[in-house]
């Protein structure tokens, strides 16, 4: 039992710095911090080894072997799992999935 490798793509680290950045744009600059921080964290707890995600919903997605997770009711994670190795490719808000 552990944990898997992560690794994050840089057009992920480019979108929750935009969202990040949106938010503190609006004058709430402990809240842009939060979330970034809480998106981090979220994306640190999809390295357990138990846990099996679902194959993402969109036709799209799911012709190449994406599993997605939810992060905040806003907000979809689009990843892809093997034994030992998770790649976030995706962090896009949930409008913009096609199901």
């Amino acid at each position: 039992m552990g944990k898997r490798k992560i690794v994050i793509r840089k057009s992920v680290v480019a979108s929750i710095a935009k969202i990040a950045w949106f938010i503190e744009s609006k004058g709430m600059l402990a809240t842009a911090e939060k979330f970034s921080d809480a998106a981090y964290d979220f994306i640190e707890t999809l390295s357990e080894d138990r846990v099996i995600h679902a194959i993402c919903r969109d036709p799209e997605r799911n012709s190449m072997g994406f599993s997605y997770k939810i992060f905040k009711k806003k907000y979809t994670v689009v990843f892809l799992e093997t034994d030992n190795l998770i790649t976030i490719c995706e962090l896009l808000p949930s409008k913009l999935i096609k199901w």
